[in-house]
């Protein structure tokens, strides 16, 4: 297989804010995942634990999505304020019914995306909430002067108002978040988004010129392409109202979804499962393109990953799953697919970063474990807010099962001369040899990394390491040609970091 990387038709950037991650209050996510309590044996600054923000540092992430989620329109910000002793506790009606203290609240969250350095992305309650409700949080968070809720902030122990970049009015409003329809949703969504203003900016300079505060519409998933017409006919993308919308995307197995005991058919099916995602979100990204040509309006899969059975004698409401290198390489396939579509999607976020769904940690107690979809996000780091560059076939993939392209490639460009290129083996059993010509530039250098293993393989908390990222020590560098070799062994995903030079 012999592809090309034309680098001098680097095109769009791809934001590193497809890097996202969603943590809801649902199962272990938050409580007994992020938060211990500052009285917890286990190392933690000011409640939340120290070894999850150094992993979460350490790939670079650059936002979380909170509170939700479903559990965004039950939850009312006010709750989670105040001494946390005597915080007004609530039931978490939609995941488990189980009592929350709401001692991880506006503060906690803020603390947390400052410890790891990630942008805050709030998803505010339309289904159960106010429009004064969520136009006081806003105060609350953004505005330095001295308003009412500016100066509960203070009482509150913050002086300084918070940057935020990206506000979410509601959630699934079709579903969990109040059964509405598109057109109902829609005004909704105008009233509320006219009251949701960066306030830290008012009197400084002219509203029109004050950094914005992305308000982003919720979507459907990606199928449902009537809710998102509306959405886009309802409220014009010149308006300012509207900054992004949101696009729902889970990817289901096949048949045999049982978290780490499948056939190597499993695999197949879950890459033809990824791969077919594509068709719907182009039909979502052909809608916003006639309706906002100029793309002013952002896509926001905000939620997105594979969907698996979870674990045996887990509460069901919990969705705590377990995570293989076939949860690995739906992601890739995924975020290979948002890189395409760099010029409409500038933000998504993985379900979810702790003990649900797709988490890229677990954790037990004192134990953590990075799991293999943690590892696809540290070896993609390098297509962060790096230009995208296509990949052409001079020698085409063979086809392998079910149809598929035997490996699947995505490269970038940095501002500074580094080509990224990932890649994916979709063999099971077959090693695959790729040659990869570097259009028009000279080598300077090229490393790599990869994991790998059976297509069930996983961490646990007696073998975290089962899967981890290795160094790629059988890669050809031909400087004189170009061009560079490496063979990779089956389920393999790896990731080349090439300096270069014109």
């Amino acid at each position: 297989m012999k592809a090309r990387i034309e680098v001098r038709q680097a095109g769009d950037k791809i934001s590193r804010h497809i890097y996202g991650h969603f943590s809801e209050h649902l199962g272990r996510c938050v409580y007994g995942g992020y938060w211990v309590g500052e009285n917890s044996d286990i190392p933690n600054i000011r409640g939340i634990r120290t070894d999850i923000v150094d992993a979460m540092k350490a790939i670079k992430a650059p936002n979380i999505r909170w509170p939700g989620g479903c559990f965004a329109d039950d939850y009312h910000w006010m709750d989670g304020m105040g001494p946390q002793n005597q915080r007004k506790p609530m039931i978490n009606v939609h995941w488990g019914g189980v009592l929350e203290d709401n001692s991880f609240g506006t503060h906690e969250f803020m603390d947390l995306c400052e410890q790891i350095g990630a942008s805050p992305y709030i998803c505010g309650n339309v289904g159960s909430g106010t429009v004064r409700e969520m136009r006081d949080h806003i105060e609350y968070l953004t505005d330095d002067g001295e308003s009412p809720m500016a100066n509960l902030r203070r009482q509150n122990g913050r002086e300084k108002a918070w940057d935020i970049e990206f506000f979410g009015v509601g959630n699934e409003n079709w579903g969990c978040g109040g059964f509405m329809t598109a057109e109902q949703y829609s005004m909704e969504f105008r009233k509320y988004a006219a009251f949701i203003k960066n306030y830290k900016y008012m009197g400084k300079v002219d509203w029109w010129k004050a950094p914005p505060l992305i308000r982003i519409a919720g979507g459907h998933n990606a199928e449902r392409v009537e809710w998102q017409e509306v959405i886009m006919k309802s409220i014009p993308a010149r308006s300012r109202l509207l900054g992004g919308l949101s696009v729902h995307m889970y990817v289901k197995p096949g048949d045999e979804s049982h978290g780490t005991e499948f056939s190597n058919e499993s695999w197949y099916q879950t890459a033809v499962n990824s791969y077919a995602k594509e068709v719907p979100l182009k039909k979502n990204i052909t809608i916003m393109d006639y309706y906002d040509p100029e793309k002013n309006v952002l896509m926001a899969v905000d939620e997105w990953g594979i969907w698996v059975d979870n674990e045996p004698g887990s509460p069901p409401g919990f969705l705590y799953q377990q995570n293989t290198i076939r949860s690995a390489m739906c992601a890739v396939l995924m975020l290979h697919m948002f890189h395409k579509y760099a010029d409409r999607i500038k933000l998504a976020n993985l379900a979810q970063t702790i003990n649900v769904l797709q988490a890229i940690i677990l954790t037990e107690g004192k134990q953590m474990v990075k799991t293999p979809t943690y590892h696809v996000y540290d070896l993609f780091q390098g297509h962060q807010d790096s230009n995208f560059v296509p990949v052409l076939w001079d020698i085409p993939p063979v086809k392998i099962n079910m149809d598929l392209p035997h490996v699947d490639i995505s490269a970038s460009l940095s501002d500074n001369g580094v080509l990224t290129i990932t890649a994916v083996n979709l063999s099971a059993d077959k090693n695959a040899d790729v040659e990869l010509q570097i259009g028009g530039e000279n080598i300077v250098s090229a490393e790599g990394k990869f994991i790998a293993g059976k297509a069930n393989a996983h961490n646990t908390f007696t073998d975290p390491e089962s899967v981890t990222v290795k160094p790629l020590t059988n890669l050809i560098l031909e400087k004189e040609r170009g061009c560079i070799k490496l063979n990779m062994q089956p389920c393999c995903i790896a990731a080349l970091s090439v300096k270069i030079t014109n």
